[in-house]
């Protein structure tokens, strides 16, 4: 009964984190700002590091189930 949310949870981290990702390496590649008005060093690891913890996070629910 309980694999359904697992499974939901884990689907969601999973897809925002691999977003994240994409995004994040897809404004770098073109040189744009991944946050206005924040330092670029700052805002990249933010992004990245929000990224990988939720790709992880995803990751870990679906491997419990």
């Amino acid at each position: 009964m309980e694999s359904g949310p697992a499974i939901f949870a884990g689907v969601v981290f999973a897809l925002f984190g691999a977003g994240l990702l994409a995004w994040t390496g897809t404004r770098l590649r073109r040189r744009e700002p991944v946050a206005l008005g924040v330092s670029r060093v700052a805002s990249v690891t933010a992004a990245s590091v929000a990224g990988t913890v939720a790709l992880t996070l995803g990751l870990y629910c679906l491997t419990r189930l």
